[in-house]
């Protein structure tokens, strides 16, 4: 799992060197969808550079966001939630926000991965309990082992330059 933040006077430049900063732009990055291989292991991002080579396709969920606007608040996270059983699929989930920090993004991107998970394997929750009351529940099941999260956020260049964030994780083979 990987992030990272670029300023430029350009969009897209703004978006490769928030690539750049993650550490992935040398790759060629095709988006999937959200769910999370059976058996795969979540390894460091150290560890990860180490198996990937310039121009390789890579599988990536990724979160982007970016803004041109001064000060605004922008934040990308990628969410994990990973069942006990290493034999069943886990879940991804993007978050794309504005106004929220860090600790809220990441915390709303495990929520949503948790409840796709906790939703496939028909665990009974309340849509009218909060988020927290729903995972606390959702890991009392015992069928979840854990979440984690990605996120990037940052504030728009103050003189209008285009800032870009992005939170991704890189499915390696």
């Amino acid at each position: 799992m990987t992030n990272g933040v670029g300023r430029h006077k350009e969009k897209l430049n703004s978006f490769e060197l928030a690539l750049r900063d993650a550490g992935i732009a040398h790759c060629n990055l095709v988006p999937v969808s959200s769910i999370f291989p059976p058996r795969a292991q979540v390894i460091s991002k150290g560890q990860g550079m180490k198996l990937i080579s310039p121009g390789q396709v890579v599988f990536v969920v990724l979160s982007r966001n970016e803004t041109d606007e001064p000060n605004r608040l922008i934040s990308a996270a990628v969410g994990l939630a990973l069942p006990r059983d290493k034999n069943m699929y886990g879940y991804l989930s993007e978050v794309h926000a504005f106004g929220k920090t860090d600790s809220k993004t990441a915390d709303y991107s495990e929520d949503l991965a948790i409840y796709m998970l906790a939703s496939t394997m028909g665990l009974h929750f309340d849509p009218d309990k909060s988020w927290d009351e729903l995972k606390q529940e959702w890991k009392i099941s015992g069928k979840i082992y854990r979440t984690t999260s990605v996120v990037q956020s940052a504030e728009g260049d103050k003189n209008g330059l285009w800032t870009s964030v992005v939170a991704a994780c890189v499915l390696l083979p």
